[in-house]
């Protein structure tokens, strides 16, 4: 049985009961009709790869006219699309002219089974390869800002981060689902790809997806796709991320930030592995992993009624909380050097030390930002120091820094800590929310939300 599906559009019953009768032995669904004018409908609602068409319709027609107008709005709807034409009327001439606006194939009628078996198997063949060129190309497109980051590792001895690796190599073989919890900065997207590096799909695609910077009014075409014309600026089909990661990982980052409405179509998605995409009536299979991230806290968000419970029960199969980098002891000098030879590398210097002064300053303090905040400290320290040891002024962490450190250190809730910390980093930047958003590590849009959700 050969992995596609067959579309044959001929005005004769006896033609598409032959058809049907012998393709579907071979093929997984042969669909038919008798006339063209329903090839909208079918194309819309129907996973179709081949299409097996007639050259002529009406009474005594002979010339295939019809056929060459019917193969280019089909190729105008999809230029992807196997059309493979079909006449009693042997012309060479003509089957050029096919040939030339983009048909695939030409076979006369009546045809031998074989022959026709042939052809089909070759255009279901040609159409798989253009389906995963188009599907690279989307991939490329989508994600080239990624490719181009080089993504870290996770690197750690504190006792809470040996537990969570040893639990990370017991989930990752399997097709778990996965919620990753924690403080924004806490490493969410290195345990992500770690999960999916040691998972059976470590070859595929890993498609990263921050639910956080997407506007609500482009969640759907982002995330499912959308067809040619289903809205003013669909000038071609695009499939949507999760199509994109058919058969690797998808991770939701910031997903505590969905609506609810949004929350419900995420979960029919789950629920039914297929997506449909705006424009199209018909759904499309999709196989992959999830992981989700959010620094929100979930549970309490169900019980004020902000979060689906159902939807939680389908994303946290297994659960992964990362510890704030205040509490992971002697790692946060374990980072600061892995980052300070990662950047004295990058920027060409031979920093190898950081001093005893420095150490202690980075002990200190308390890194509202966690191993983000650390990172960027370590970047710029090694851009600005001229000298071949970081000192305590090279980390730039000034004194008023350091007065958060009481208060990030008690059992504050989540909520009160982040609303705390988004409201004195817009108090310090007098309002620049460009500023505010990079010290806190997040992007603008997340920042925005942040903001009207605490109502500053």
């Amino acid at each position: 049985m050969i992995d596609a599906n067959i579309l044959v559009i001929d005005d004769d019953d006896d033609i598409l009961l032959s058809a049907r009768l012998f393709l579907k032995q071979h093929f997984n669904q042969v669909l038919t009709c008798k006339s063209p004018r329903e090839i909208n409908v079918l194309l819309s609602k129907n996973e179709v790869d081949i299409i097996l068409l007639d050259m002529n319709y009406q009474k005594g027609a002979s010339d295939g006219r019809e056929g060459l107008y019917w193969l280019e709005h089909i190729l105008s709807i999809d230029k992807d699309y196997v059309v493979i034409l079909m006449t009693a009327f042997g012309n060479v001439e003509l089957a050029v002219q096919a040939i030339k606006k983009g048909a695939t194939d030409f076979i006369l009628k009546p045809w031998e089974n074989e022959k026709l078996f042939a052809t089909l198997s070759a255009g279901a063949k040609l159409r798989q390869s253009n389906k995963k060129v188009k599907k690279l190309e989307k991939i490329n497109t989508s994600i080239q800002g990624d490719m181009a980051r080089k993504l870290e590792h996770i690197v750690g001895n504190d006792e809470s981060v040996q537990h969570l690796q040893k639990t990370l190599i017991k989930v990752a073989p399997t097709d778990a689902n996965v919620l990753i919890l924690g403080e924004n900065g806490t490493g969410k997207q290195v345990f992500a790809y770690e999960l999916h590096k040691n998972s059976l799909r470590r070859k595929q695609i890993f498609m990263h997806v921050d639910l956080g910077s997407l506007n609500e009014n482009l969640f759907e075409s982002e995330l499912f796709g959308y067809a040619k014309g289903a809205f003013t600026d669909a000038r071609e089909d695009k499939p949507g991320r999760f199509e994109m990661a058919d058969g690797g990982t998808i991770f939701l980052d910031e997903i505590g930030n969905l609506s609810l409405p949004l929350q419900a179509k995420l979960l029919s998605v789950l629920q039914n592995r297929t997506v449909t995409r705006l424009g199209e009536s018909k759904e499309r299979k999709i196989d992959v992993r999830l992981i989700s991230a959010t620094n929100m806290p979930l549970n309490e968000m169900v019980a004020k009624g902000t979060f689906r419970q159902d939807l939680l029960f389908r994303i946290n199969t297994v659960e992964l909380i990362l510890p704030p980098l205040r509490q992971r002891g002697n790692d946060m000098i374990l980072l600061a050097y892995h980052f300070l030879q990662s950047f004295s590398n990058k920027y060409h210097k031979n920093i190898k030390n950081i001093n005893a002064k420095a150490e202690q300053t980075l002990l200190n303090y308390s890194w509202p930002g966690n191993i983000r905040e650390l990172q960027h400290v370590l970047e710029r320290a090694v851009i600005m120091t001229d000298s071949l040891e970081i000192s305590e002024n090279d980390l730039q962490l000034s004194p008023q820094k350091f007065g958060n450190q009481a208060v990030l250190q008690t059992d504050m809730p989540l909520d009160e800590m982040e609303k705390m910390m988004v409201n004195k980093a817009i108090e310090k930047h007098k309002g620049n929310i460009s500023r505010a958003a990079a010290e806190l590590g997040l992007t603008r849009a997340a920042l925005y939300r942040r903001i009207e959700k605490f109502g500053l």
